[in-house]
Formats: C-alpha cells, structure tokens, sequence
C-alpha cells in the first residue's frame, strides 16, 4: 500500500488515485534561462523515480512536466546577451534534455511550454476577472485578489494576515491589496507581447502552471510536485487561481522535495558553492550522481560535497563488482527481496532503504559464488539489476562500468590487459618481485586487480 507524504496536510496518506488504475502528475519544471544546477537535477531525478515506481506498480502514468519558457528572468537574460528570447531558451531546453538524459532520467508523458498555451492562460484570466477573483489595475496589468479566495495558505501553512501586516506594494504597481499577483503584465518596451482582452502584454508566472496543468490533466488530478523553494507563493497561487477558475478541488496530493545544501550551507551563487550540472559531470560518472541524489530522502536536505559523491562511487562500484560476470537468469529471486524493496518503496519512496535492500542482495549474491552456486547467483543478479532498474541506476553493462572513468594515466584497456599478461607469466615463473611491481604500478594509476581462480580481472579505482 503505497504511503504519500502529503504537503497539505503534513501527513502520510495512503495513495488513492482519483481513477483505478490511472495517476495524472504534474512536476514544475525549468524556467529556462540559464543550465541546470544541482536543485534542478533533483526535481528532475526524484520524480523521475515516482514516475517509474509508480509504473513498475502498473499504474498508467501520465507524468506532465512543464518548461516555463516566457518570464522577467528570461527577458532580462536575453536583453543582457542581445539576442531573441526564443533563441535564449531554445538553447537551454537543448542543454536541460542533455543533462536530463545524462542522468537516465525519462521524458515525461508531456512537456508543455507556456508560450505554446497561450490561448488557455487568457481563458484562465478572463474566467478569473468573470468570477471577481481578478480585476484589471490602473496601469493596465490584471491581478488576482487574494482576499476573494478563501483557504489562501492553507498549503504553505502561512495566514494571509501576517502576510498582509509584512508586504508591500512596489512603486510601479497598482495592486489593490499587498498580497495580489499579477496574471497579467502590461507591455513594456523590449519585452515581447501577446494580444488580449486587457492589451498587449504576457502572462504573470503563476497562472502558466495553473494554465498548463489543467490544459493537460484536467481540473482535478492526483499530484503536483516540485521543489520545496515553490510551496510559496507559486503553489499556493496555483491553487487559488486554479479553484477560484473551476470551482473543483485542484490537486490531491502536493510533493515537495528539499533543499539542496553545498558543504552544509544552502547553494547559492551569492555564496559562490553554486553548481551545474554540467561542472558536477565533469568529475563525477552521471549514475554516480544520480545514486548521490538517492541516497538521501526525497524530501530531507542533500547535502553536495566530494565525499557524499566518492560515497556513491564507492556504491556503485559494490554493485557493478558483484554483478561483474555474472550470466542473465530466466527469471528474479524468490520473491523476498523485492516485497522489502516494495515495502521500503511504498514508505513515501523512501530510496535509502530500498538502496538498503539491494546491498543485502549483493551480500546473498557474494556468498552464493563463494559457495560456488553460480546458478543461484545468476538468479539474484537478475533481481538486482530489475530493482536497481526502478531506481534508473545499473543499466550499464558491468565490465563496461567497472572499466570505464576514474583516472587512468593514459592508459588505455589494451595497455592494461597487456601488463595483467606479463604479471600472469611473471607469477607462472615465480618472479614474485615483477608481479608486485606490475600490480603496484597499476595502482599508482588508479587500475584495481582481482585474483579469481578463472583469472585475474581488473577495474578503474
């Protein structure tokens, strides 16, 4: 029975999904103006696993994750460089499906962009004003009354009067209430426009994902995700302006992941521990990162620094070693180590204890080889390689794993098989001093050798 921690309601609950047999999810996704950095990857390799676990539960997912490719950041970006806003994010979106699929992370069913809905952000607007929940300011801009929504901050937890007692109105804006937001932006030179009821101008942040997730699910669906930064105020304006337009619940379920925090201290550019994906991958294998990311729960704080990062090397490389060799089996295991990764799975996707259970699989996969049941062994690894599949990690072949990175001195896998000859024969000849001197200057290079009764076999440290 699969549990949910539920951010509206600070509770696990079990997941009920509106249809039998059917989940409709809905994950903010980039606002495309520069490349991704490490908070970005977790949204995108934590619900990538909801998306997949869900699945593998035999559930038909349809998972949207959209792309905000049209507000103030994208504008100021693209007037800062001169060129078109469209040309600024098209790049990006190149950039953040390259690192997506670096990290094994699959497309979502869809993947709406705002400017691309256009059509239903107006209607959402125009429904909104309709109903008395909007109205149009003196400057030509269109808010969203917050005090004509009852229930404001109740995802967030936050009261709209200690809000209220706190804000203010910025010069420049005609709000009538400190606490509205803009739906709708009026022209502004270099910026560029869409036509509509109130005049040329485009669309506030917030009503994009209202648009979008509706266009796409429906009024009412099962869960909404991202991260925990958008739990105010984009998600709670989601919902006012989502609810006040149907008048239907929006959202069943609210996921939020958490900070991600660089040496113990928050990422932030301002800090200077802010980090690309891109410079991550330069020194760290994409899976290595992605187990990294697993290894904490989905919604404590992850904590980046090159020892949390060798950790899952380290990991990766127990895993890979004890399936190194091992045949493909018809069938898993008896059935045991997958109900405690389901078990541990169904826990609010509770990934450090399923990672748990497939260390207690290396360890049964050890001791059968020992025990010279490769038969048995061959069965386990299956089972190992079909859970670690749920997570998107061990799909690599292997030897190709264990061989590949790390640093090599220049030396390539020919060079290396070549040296593991001539210490073979330096030990058939009992020149003990020439296979210590073989063995410890592959190490100095970072190649780590294994003794087996079949031969020696190697792998990069």
């Amino acid at each position: 029975m699969l549990q949910i921690y539920n951010s509206q309601t600070r509770k696990k609950q079990e997941f009920i999904p509106l249809e039998p047999g059917r989940v409709r999810m809905y994950v903010c996704g980039m606002t495309v103006y520069d490349l991704c950095h490490l908070g970005h990857a977790r949204v995108l390799v934590v619900f990538d696993v909801v998306y997949r676990y869900l699945q593998a539960c035999g559930y038909q997912v349809e998972y949207v994750r959209n792309i905000t490719d049209i507000d103030d950041k994208i504008i100021d970006r693209a007037n800062e460089r001169g060129e078109p806003y469209g040309t600024l994010t098209e790049r990006f979106i190149a950039a953040m499906h390259e690192d997506a699929e670096a990290l094994s992370v699959l497309p979502p069913t869809r993947e709406p962009r705002a400017t691309a809905h256009m059509e239903e952000i107006l209607a959402m607007i125009r429904v909104l004003v309709d109903k008395g929940h909007a109205y149009v300011a003196a400057n030509g801009d269109v808010y969203y009354a917050v005090a004509s929504f009852d229930g404001y901050g109740r995802l967030s937890g936050k009261d709209p009067r200690e809000l209220r007692a706190g804000a203010r109105v910025e010069i420049g804006e005609a709000k009538r209430d400190p606490l509205d937001f803009a739906l709708w932006k009026a022209s502004k030179p270099g910026e560029p426009t869409w036509d509509s009821p109130w005049g040329e101008g485009r669309p506030g942040w917030h009503i994009e994902c209202s648009a979008m997730s509706t266009a796409c699910l429906g009024n009412h669906f099962d869960i909404h995700g991202g991260g925990a930064d958008l739990q105010f105020p984009h998600h709670e304006n989601e919902i006012a302006q989502s609810e006040g337009a149907t008048g239907e619940p929006f959202v069943d379920c609210w996921m939020h992941n958490g900070f991600v925090r660089v040496n113990e201290e928050k990422m932030s550019k301002s800090l200077g521990n802010f980090f690309t994906v891109r410079e991550i991958l330069a020194r760290y294998r994409p899976e290595e990162v992605r187990y990294f990311i697993l290894g904490s729960h989905y919604r404590s704080p992850l904590n980046y620094d090159d020892e949390h990062l060798d950790q899952a090397r380290g990991a990766l490389t127990r895993l890979y070693t004890a399936l190194r060799g091992l045949p493909a089996a018809e069938r898993g295991g008896d059935g045991t180590f997958r109900t405690r990764f389901h078990t541990a799975m169904d826990d609010d996707f509770n990934t450090p204890e399923a990672l748990a259970v497939l260390f207690d699989l290396v360890r049964e996969i050890n001791r059968a080889r020992a025990a010279g049941d490769e038969g048995s062994a061959a069965v386990l690894g299956t089972e190992l390689q079909a859970l670690g599949g749920v997570l998107g990690i061990l799909r690599d072949d292997p030897e190709a794993y264990l061989r590949g990175g790390g640093t090599d001195e220049g030396l390539t896998d020919a060079r290396i098989q070549a040296l593991i000859d001539r210490r073979v024969a330096a030990r058939k000849a009992k020149d003990w001093a020439t296979a210590d001197r073989i063995r410890d200057e592959l190490q100095a290079a970072g190649i780590l050798l294994e003794d087996r009764v079949g031969g020696t076999i190697w792998r990069r440290g």
